[in-house]
């Protein structure tokens, strides 16, 4: 275990958050938000490694280097890295590194060059269909800083900041439809609530198409049978408030990243769980959540903040603008959303219709006789 690096000038920092690199303000704790990368802001790119070895390691699971910066970081067309900044103490608050999925490579083997890749085998409809409509996230942190509750606001609201960059990353790239990432659940946690939480997530988000399988699955510590016993409510809801219930008995909490996916929409899939060998052996579960079928509260605390956040800045260059602009703004910015999104969903209809009319065509051949063409292979011939 190497040691970690010290802190970075944060003068050298603050040269590198520049306007232009600037995404939006908070909804809530007067943070800002920005976008960079190792080429753009090298120096940033190594605080944020800092203080995600330092945030991963008191969580039980990280790399081991001086600071966490891997090939998806420096790559030719690397991870783009949101961070939320506290203008007030003049420090990184936490992050999320991100890459859009037509930016995404494929390797040899015709699998997408993504950091979760070396976990899970995305499937041949995955590839095709939905990951050029989806950013992949991943290395969520929230600085040790701000973990405390001495933090008060700033680190009350760190989630729910990160969650307004996402949202304005998915308005600002209207091509985009999910969110593809990892739940991660550290070694140190109890392995039982664990296992719960991931039987409770394959019961009401299960990926009935094999979109993404692990590679080395997580195995369940006791046979799943047991939480059939404990979890035994139809809905989300009544369901969700017995596991909780639950997990507190076993002397924990839902971890706040998996109880914040899981509450995020009605749609998500639970696509698979697996330990990740290059991270502590942590265990890694991947989800899809479809941006638009999120809960309409949180699309509209994270999206329609953004959007008054936008028509405030044009309002700042150009303040002679017309009553009703905002409303104006708004219809274009669903127009540029909705149109892709129909067109990818004409493709998933077309593609599902298709695959339906070949399953029938092979079963249909698979029940006539050899050389017939309208007997049916166990057809008895009138006499």
């Amino acid at each position: 275990m190497q040691d970690i690096i010290a802190p970075v000038d944060i003068n050298l920092i603050k040269a590198e958050l520049t306007e232009e690199r600037k995404l939006r303000d908070t909804n809530k704790g007067g943070n800002v938000l920005y976008v960079v990368n190792a080429f753009n802001a090298p120096n940033t790119m190594r605080e944020i490694g800092r203080l995600r070895e330092e945030a991963f390691r008191a969580s039980g699971a990280c790399s081991g280097l001086d600071c966490d910066i891997d090939e998806f970081d420096t790559m030719e067309e690397p991870y783009q890295q949101l961070l939320v900044w506290d203008p007030e103490a003049e420090a990184i608050l936490g992050g999320y590194r991100y890459i859009l999925g037509p930016d995404v490579k494929m390797d040899a083997n015709g699998q997408p060059h993504l950091a979760t890749a070396h976990m899970f085998h995305f499937s041949e409809k995955f590839i095709t269909e939905y990951l050029p409509h989806t950013v992949e996230l991943g290395r969520s942190f929230v600085s040790l800083n701000y973990q405390s509750s001495k933090a008060g606001a700033k680190a009350l609201f760190s989630m729910d900041n990160l969650w307004d960059g996402l949202g304005a990353i998915m308005m600002a790239h209207s091509q985009i439809m999910y969110f593809f990432g990892k739940m991660t659940i550290h070694p140190s946690y109890d392995p039982l609530a664990r296992d719960m939480i991931y039987h409770f997530l394959y019961k009401h988000f299960p990926d009935s198409e094999g979109l993404v399988t692990a590679y080395n699955p997580q195995k369940f510590e006791v046979d799943r049978r047991i939480f059939d016993v404990i979890l035994t409510e139809d809905s989300f809801k009544d369901d969700y408030k017995v596991l909780k219930a639950a997990v507190m008995k076993l002397g924990t909490f839902i971890p706040p990243l998996v109880n914040s996916y899981m509450n995020t929409s009605p749609t998500m899939l639970m696509l698979g769980h697996a330990v990740n060998d290059e991270f502590g052996d942590a265990s890694e579960s991947a989800i899809l959540v479809c941006f638009n079928d999120m809960y309409d509260d949180k699309r509209a605390r994270h999206v329609d903040s953004y959007r008054r956040w936008m028509a405030a800045q044009y309002h700042k260059r150009f303040p002679n603008l017309l009553p009703g602009f905002e409303d104006k703004l708004k219809t274009r910015w669903d127009e540029h959303k909705d149109k892709p999104r129909k067109r990818f969903l004409e493709r998933l209809r077309r593609s599902e219709k298709k695959s339906s009319a070949a399953a029938e065509e092979a079963l249909s051949a698979e029940t006539k006789e050899p050389g017939s063409v309208n007997e049916p292979r166990c057809a008895e011939k009138e006499k």
